[in-house]
């Protein structure tokens, strides 16, 4: 089967579908056999660590595009990680319901960081881009109730730090974000929409 565009999303992340959906980009989705959980968080560098999961991921995936169409396919592989960095730890996806509940609780009445690294991959000639951004998120009081309640439906399945931002905002949780709330949610398409544009060079 040919592909119908010149985009593959590394990722099995329904935000950074609906993110790429928004901005009318169409994409073939090649979801990376990496597990997150196989490597140690770097609190000392979260930035470098989530560019390297992401490249980890393009790599893969550029390869499993290499064998599925050879040197064809879509041209641009898109990759990227999301960790939140809170009281001097990188906070990845829950491990379960509990693990979720106790992010959920460290998170309330203060602010944590989340930052996302994104590689865009150009499977015609090699080149690659690798950045990350970083926002800051706020999450003011919630109740013991309210967050037991959300844990227990497991919708924190997934997700960096247990949350989908924009969820969570149209559910009336009392989040702000510093930042580009996109790259909260994994995806910051003002930096690569440009890339894929060609508007900037490989790194």
């Amino acid at each position: 089967m040919h592909p119908t565009t010149d985009v593959i999303l590394a990722s099995g992340s329904p935000r950074r579908r609906s993110i790429l959906e928004a901005a009318g980009i169409a994409f073939e989705v090649m979801v990376p056999a990496i597990d997150d959980a196989r490597f140690a968080p770097d609190a000392r560098d979260p930035r470098r660590f989530v560019m390297c999961l992401a490249w980890f991921k393009a790599r893969q995936v550029a390869a499993d595009a290499e064998r599925r169409w050879g040197m064809g396919g879509p041209r641009w592989v898109v990759a990227a990680d999301t960790m939140c960095v809170h009281g001097g730890q990188v906070l990845g996806k829950p491990a379960d319901e509990r693990d979720a509940l106790a992010m959920l609780r460290g998170f309330r009445d203060r602010s944590h960081d989340v930052v996302t690294g994104l590689c865009v991959l150009d499977r015609s000639c090699g080149a690659r881009t690798i950045v990350a951004d970083s926002a800051r998120v706020a999450l003011g009081s919630l109740a013991d109730a309210e967050l037991e309640s959300y844990a227990s439906g497991g919708a924190w399945r997934g997700k960096a730090g247990g949350y989908n931002f924009d969820d969570r905002v149209e559910a009336g949780w009392p989040l702000s974000c510093d930042g580009d709330p996109e790259t909260v949610m994994g995806l910051p398409s003002r930096i690569l929409l440009p890339l894929l544009r060609g508007e900037a060079g490989p790194r």
